[in-house]
């Protein structure tokens, strides 16, 4: 009797483990909804590479080969165009200085010199994290 329960119980665990997957949705579902923007852009790639496959295996005639990459091209430009970043690397580097400048220093006494500090060493003031 221990041993049908035991048997049963193990099955339903497998089967439960199994099944897991097709109800609770797979992981790459989630993560493609949270990153839209590459998404374009890897379709674009994906169709060039499409095309160019079929251009070489003769699916595709050269005129029609040479339209579709044009307008896949530009799609992938467009949508690198459009996540490329306006700041430059210098406003990024200067903008990470003068938070950590702004971390070394009290507000009412002005710059520390301890750059680990949680309180102010004059006033006793609490620091901004």
């Amino acid at each position: 009797m221990l041993a049908l329960a035991l048997g049963t119980l193990l099955a339903v665990g497998a089967l439960a483990f199994v099944l897991f997957p097709l109800f609770a949705g797979s992981p790459r579902a989630t993560r493609r909804a949270s990153a839209p923007r590459m998404s374009a852009e890897r379709d674009a790639v994906a169709a060039l590479r499409e095309i160019e496959f079929d251009r070489e295996t003769g699916k595709l005639s050269p005129a029609d080969y040479d339209a579709l990459r044009v307008r896949y091209t530009k799609q992938a430009l467009d949508a690198m165009r459009r996540d490329a970043s306006p700041v430059s690397a210098d406003e990024v580097a200067e903008a990470a200085i003068r938070a950590y400048r702004a971390r070394l220093e009290c507000p009412s006494c002005g710059p520390r010199l301890e750059p680990d500090a949680v309180y102010c060493s004059s006033c006793g003031r609490r620091l901004a994290a």
